[in-house]
């Protein structure tokens, strides 16, 4: 539902909020009041193309942004804004935004994050259908039809059971494809897992060994000059006669001398056997590294080949060992089910043979219920067309299907083997044509208006605008057309742009749109309309304010609204 809309610095429009309920809003106002300007902003935050010349005289840049609550949407927007980069909805509300500048330039925001206007677009595909003069139709499309004839019909089960078979059968037809290879391919496939397979194996890695071998080669790499001065060191330490621990000695015998002059001095010899005990342990450790140390060229060369395998393993392999270990394991698999290519392969042919006659089952059932369905709906609409001026109009499902074209693999679609179209005629003798190709705006939104009453329980567009729905019609008709859309705002909100009363009287709230100078510039406002402000614009509609057309006005008003409660009005600033 659109919760509200603020309009900048577009046409007419200096700065307005717009605030809305559920149920259905008529918008009415005098011709070139900027009724128009309302549905031009909404285009323009759902993603349409921008026009710099409907800036605001004198203004550099325009802005529209739009609030909508999307805690009833049946397929959850959070999950798709998270794929696209964009923050999710705070208390379950969607704010769009844009802004057109005078020099041409575009941003747009989701959430308060940079967007591009391809996502605003796919956002409003979503959200709102607007019909009229305007693309914003999802209804025109073949795809979107199929899907609400299957709602329509509870096909919504086994169109999903056969979407899941599709993806099954194009999962094993892609694997089957990755083993039927060329014979010479084969054969170059199969050479190079082996040798890939071999070399990895035969090098009997170990995820750590790389780091030990590396302390090992500096270690070897310079041998003779730490054997060179470990020698040095012992000689200091222990073994000449001008040692360390020769000249302890010395030291020990002067503080035994202290010690038995002066008993204080007891500390200083616990302090020098201290010193004592860490001067042998540093020599006993300093011998036997230097027993340890190799000055064997042969083993270093051997260390050295070793860590050349393995970089060179990790060029063709992988960044780590484990990487490279994981690669081998992964061509092993893939080597193992080449080596039993024909088993795999019969194995896989099985599959799809009998994944193929499931969905050729499944394509059937789907095709049956859907031409069962068809005349259903071909009626209901029929009826809703009937009321709203259509006597002799002709509307038909159009329906083809490719199930008996098709030899085997991935079907055409995930939707089935059908593929629909919906026809009109709106005159006797005209041939019926796609409703994309209708030129009246007029026609084609009372042709909407006539789907969307008869699947407005299946449709999930949760926002619905008609503009010139009301084009050329009149009596009883009119009267027709506000029922329907006060029907169809019972599952949905409904906005309607319209110039007739029996129109706008069904409406649950009623919106006025005028023009007022202010410091002498001309703006567009709308305000909500109550009671008495209500019957006098319905009495405008019928052709003036006597008091004939004022009564005429609080008659239609009264039998619009019997047995239906108006929401509560929101506000405009």
């Amino acid at each position: 539902m659109l919760l509200s809309l603020r309009i900048k610095n577009l046409a007419l429009v200096e700065d307005l909020t717009w605030e809305l309920g559920p149920g259905y809003h008529a918008i009415t106002g005098e011709t070139g009041a900027g009724k128009s300007i309302l549905i031009g902003a909404l285009e323009l935050v759902l993603g349409e193309r921008a026009d710099r010349t409907r800036l605001r005289s004198g203004a550099d840049s325009a802005t529209v942004e739009a609030i909508f609550d999307v805690r009833n949407l049946a397929e959850k927007l959070d999950p798709w804004l998270g794929e696209n980069g964009l923050e999710p909805c705070e208390e379950g509300r969607l704010i769009l935004k844009r802004t057109v500048t005078a020099a041409g330039t575009n941003r747009q925001f989701v959430n308060g994050s940079p967007t591009t206007v391809a996502v605003l677009k796919q956002l409003g595909d979503r959200l709102v259908d607007i019909h009229g003069p305007h693309e914003h139709q999802s209804l025109l499309q073949p795809s979107r039809q199929l899907e609400l004839l299957d709602a329509f019909g509870g096909l919504q089960e086994l169109r999903a059971a056969f979407a899941r078979a599709c993806t099954e059968c194009t999962r094993i037809e892609q694997a089957r494809t990755a083993l039927v290879l060329d014979e010479a391919a084969y054969a170059r496939q199969l050479d190079l897992l082996r040798h890939q397979v071999r070399e990895i194996q035969d090098a009997q890695l170990q995820p750590e060994e790389e780091e030990t071998l590396g302390a090992l080669h500096q270690r070897l790499s310079h041998a003779a000059r730490l054997l060179q001065l470990s020698r040095a060191a012992l000689d200091l330490l222990s073994e000449s006669e001008e040692s360390i621990l020769s000249q302890a000695g010395v030291v020990g015998r002067a503080l035994q001398e202290m010690e038995r002059l002066d008993p204080a001095a007891a500390e200083f010899r616990k302090l020098h056997l201290q010193a004592m005990e860490l001067c042998l342990t540093l020599a006993r450790q300093l011998s036997q590294y230097a027993d340890r140390l190799e000055l064997d060229p042969s083993r270093l060369q051997e260390v050295e080949q070793r860590l050349d395998l393995l970089h060179s393993l990790k060029r063709k392999y992988g960044r780590t060992i484990s990487d490279v270990l994981a690669f081998g394991e992964q061509a092993a698999r893939q080597l193992a089910a080449l080596e039993k290519r024909e088993t795999e392969l019969a194995r896989l042919q099985a599959e799809l043979t009998a994944i193929e006659a499931r969905l050729r089952e499944l394509g059937a059932q789907l095709s049956t219920a859907r031409r069962k369905t068809i005349p259903e709906l071909e009626r209901a609409v029929r009826k809703h067309l009937k009321d709203l001026g259509f006597a002799q109009s002709h509307f038909e499902i159009q329906t083809e299907s490719a199930l008996d074209k098709w030899t085997g693999g991935a079907p055409p679609s995930l939707s089935g083997f059908d593929r629909i179209e919906f026809l009109f005629a709106p005159n006797p003798g005209e041939p019926p044509r796609p409703l994309r190709a209708i030129a009246s705006s007029g026609e084609l939104a009372r042709v909407m208006l006539a789907l969307k009453t008869v699947l407005a329980a299946q449709d999930e567009i949760p926002v619905l605008v008609f503009d010139e729905v009301d084009a050329n019609v009149g009596g009883e008709t009119a009267h027709a057309v506000g029922a329907k859309m006060r029907e169809i705002a019972a599952h949905r909100q409904v906005l309607c742009v319209t110039h007739l009363a029996a129109v706008a009287a069904p409406a649950a709230q009623h919106w006025l749109v005028r023009k007022v100078v202010r410091q002498g510039r001309t703006v567009s406002e709308i305000l909500a309309l109550q009671d008495s402000e209500r019957v006098e614009e319905l009495a405008r509609m019928l052709g003036g304010r006597s008091e004939e057309a004022l009564r005429h006005a609080q008659i239609l008003l009264e039998r619009a609204q019997s047995g239906h409660t108006r929401a509560a009005p929101r506000s405009v600033r």
